[in-house]
């Protein structure tokens, strides 16, 4: 492989912002794998977040970017997998497995997608120096005829536009709003473009925490919501705390520490065949392996309001942050019902 920009490239980031800004460049916020694709002929080498090849766990991807790529180009994008009209997450962690057959046969049973948004090189030339601007239109001009499951982001410089998306494109799966300068080049590694992502609010049970790997203060709060049967659920974590706010937590939650898990409605982690099914987190996976999952229950009788952007399945799609307890809250009362559902939006409207 001989590009003008070769691998492995970090991409472009973005810093979050409660409203979108007027005068920028606006695209859907995918929820996928980021990736940056490096074309050269025959050779094609998929680039992840942190450098990492991504290339072996996408060989459909693979294969499309030589059908409908540039014979030599560079192009950040995001990889994603689509259920029915919606993005979904989970299809594309069971990718990242070390046997090649499974990999193939999740490739053809669950597909994925290339969403292009930006042009690091073409040909012979560089173009991480030109204005965003300049690189969106030779984008256009490179991929805007390719077809599925080669993409290219909508994109508008339209803010009322941009507004509508924000509603509408979350009943999709994607879960905010990029903007994006005009007049600057691609700056790899730095949070110059900007993310607006949805908002919410719930009341969940608070059931146990971890330990911080620094030491015996809170590392994250473990939640849950109670199902439709009367079950509850592990939904997510909250984790973001000073650490003197760490360390008082311990104190604070002593009262509600109880001396095995033994009676806990979570109580099953420790066994072989929950921890099969994955439903637990306390169970060790691909992502997890080595690291300690050991956790401390807790009676499930305290609540706590938490902000989230928005569900993926059953549980929170990104760690959660805490607002406030709430002690005026009874614990059973703490249900999925409460969760705001987003209207439905077809995936393939996005993307036409």
């Amino acid at each position: 492989m001989d590009l003008p920009v070769m691998p492995p490239v970090k991409p472009m980031l973005a810093k979050s912002a409660a409203k979108i800004p007027p005068g920028m460049l606006y695209e859907g916020k995918w929820d996928g794998f980021r990736a940056i694709v490096f074309r050269d002929g025959d050779e094609v080498e998929i680039g992840s977040r942190t450098g990492k090849p991504l290339t072996r766990y996408f060989p459909e991807v693979v294969e499309a970017v030589r059908a409908e790529f540039p014979p030599r180009a560079v192009v950040d994008g995001e990889i994603v997998i689509a259920t029915g009209s919606r993005l979904d997450f989970d299809a594309l962690l069971e990718r990242i497995h070390p046997a090649d057959s499974r990999v193939r046969m999740l490739a053809e049973r669950t597909p994925a997608s290339f969403v292009a948004f930006d042009l690091l090189a073409l040909g012979d030339s560089a173009l991480m120096a030109d204005p965003l601007t300049w690189r969106r239109q030779a984008l256009v001009d490179a991929l805007g005829t390719a077809r599925p499951p080669v993409h290219v982001a909508p994109a508008t410089t339209d803010i009322e536009l941009a507004r509508q998306w924000f509603d509408q494109f979350e009943g999709a799966g994607l879960d905010g709003v990029v903007a994006k300068r005009l007049d600057i080049g691609y700056r790899p590694d730095e949070r110059v473009m900007i993310k607006v992502k949805h908002e919410r609010t719930a009341d969940c049970v608070l059931a146990g925490y971890r330990l911080h790997k620094s030491g015996p203060v809170v590392g994250s709060l473990l939640l849950g919501l109670y199902d439709a049967g009367g079950r509850l659920q592990h939904v997510g974590v909250c984790a973001s705390f000073p650490m003197a706010r760490r360390a008082a937590l311990v104190e604070e939650l002593e009262p509600l520490r109880m001396p095995s898990a033994e009676g806990h409605p979570w109580a099953e982690w420790a066994e072989a065949d929950a921890a099969a099914t994955g439903r637990m987190p306390g169970a060790q996976s691909r992502w997890s392996a080595g690291k300690d999952l050991s956790w401390v229950p807790l009676r499930p009788e305290r609540v706590v309001e938490v902000a989230y952007d928005h569900m993926q399945g059953d549980r929170f799609r990104h760690t959660v942050q805490f607002r406030r307890w709430r002690d005026d809250r009874d614990p059973s009362s703490c249900t999925y019902a409460q969760l705001e559902e987003p209207v439905g939006f077809d995936l393939a409207d996005v993307l036409t």
